[in-house]
């Protein structure tokens, strides 16, 4: 945990992006990720992603090629994960549960690709911060209204069921249009916070970037 606040503590402000790693470069999913790190990054974010590959390398990639800042938190698995080439800081964790705390605490919005069951839990992590108050009420951004489609109709019955409020999702939006995400982060993130300068190390007391 402390190595990972003091490796990323100039890397924000972010937008995280969640995915899933069995995409490969030619997919749709992979190129849409691709084109959203340009996108984040032209906002003045760096991008967040969990460091391994598919949606999380394209995301990576895009910021890279965009001139951006590229961030991955890795984690250590037995098979499927392994760090992309295209992050400027990689942090590597052993738990889950400490990498997701790094993948919130940096970002000021999330956007999320098709996934499995790591891309699900990290959805419903943020909601549920942001729900409870944890964190701010940042713009979540599902991409790919069809992938989408059924988890809408189960939140849907969870509101008509009185489990959670309509207010709840006001910050949750669904498109096939990275235009339309842009706009939604930079209304909801960027103006909202004033999001024009970055935080930078002081080297004269001797703070660095991560590495």
């Amino acid at each position: 945990m402390l190595h990972g606040f003091r490796q990323l503590h100039f890397v924000g402000p972010c937008v995280t992006v969640f995915g899933s790693a069995r995409v490969r470069e030619g997919d749709s999913e992979y190129e849409l990720a691709r084109d959203v790190g340009a996108a984040m990054s032209r906002l003045g974010f760096s991008v967040m992603t969990g460091g391994g590959p598919g949606v999380m390398e394209a995301a990576n990639r895009g910021a890279k090629e965009a001139g951006g800042h590229s961030i991955g938190c890795n984690i250590v698995l037995p098979h499927e994960q392994a760090a992309n080439p295209y992050v400027d800081v990689s942090v590597e964790f052993s738990y889950f549960f400490v990498r997701k705390v790094m993948l919130v605490k940096y970002s000021y919005a999330f956007v999320v690709m098709p996934g499995g069951f790591g891309t699900v839990d990290e959805l419903f992590e943020a909601l549920t911060l942001i729900q409870t108050g944890k964190v701010s009420d940042f713009p979540v951004v599902l991409m790919g209204q069809e992938f989408w489609t059924p988890l809408l109709t189960q939140l849907d019955v969870m509101v008509d069921e009185g489990m959670i409020d309509r207010g709840d999702l006001d910050l949750l939006l669904v498109t096939d249009d990275l235009a339309e995400a842009e706009a939604h982060i930079t209304r909801h993130s960027v103006d909202r916070f004033r999001l024009y300068h970055r935080l930078r190390p002081i080297r004269a007391i001797g703070e660095t970037v991560g590495v």
